[in-house]
């Protein structure tokens, strides 16, 4: 059953996929130095009544895994699955197999990228995509999600 309340608060899972853990550190002209732990912390800070987790993994089915431990019991979904966005159709049937709701967010905008990032598998999958925004796009989630 989704709306699971732990301490009275709201449950929200950030779900990132290859790459973002080097958030911070890798092309940072692009995604920024700010690291992904460190944005998180800052997230709960502003949301503070909001229970705010994170997963990240290289592994297309540790992703898919993640997404069916947490879809049922938590609030809410934040995923940025990378490149694996653009390809997985086992990562869309996961996302549509929980009733979450689900926000899907990419720090560049997949638009002005190479023409393979411009369709998104998961996004009919997901209540909207918020992308180009860095990340500030998993704060805009968040206030989806509660919204």
């Amino acid at each position: 059953m989704v709306g699971s309340v732990i301490n009275g608060m709201k449950h929200i899972e950030i779900i990132n996929g290859p790459n973002l853990n080097l958030t911070g550190r890798r092309e940072p002209e692009v995604y920024g130095t700010t690291t992904m732990e460190e944005y998180v912390e800052s997230l709960r800070k502003q949301f503070p009544e909001v229970e705010i987790s994170c997963f990240q993994s290289n592994v297309e089915g540790e992703l898919i895994d993640r997404i069916q431990q947490v879809g049922f019991r938590y609030d809410g979904l934040i995923v940025n699955l990378g490149g694996y966005s653009h390809t997985s159709v086992a990562l869309r049937d996961a996302l549509l197999a929980v009733p979450a709701p689900k926000v899907e967010v990419h720090l560049s905008n997949i638009f002005a990228r190479e023409d393979y990032r411009h369709h998104s598998l998961v996004t009919s999958a997901c209540r909207g995509m918020i992308c180009g925004l860095g990340l500030q796009g998993y704060e805009l989630a968040v206030r989806a999600l509660l919204g």
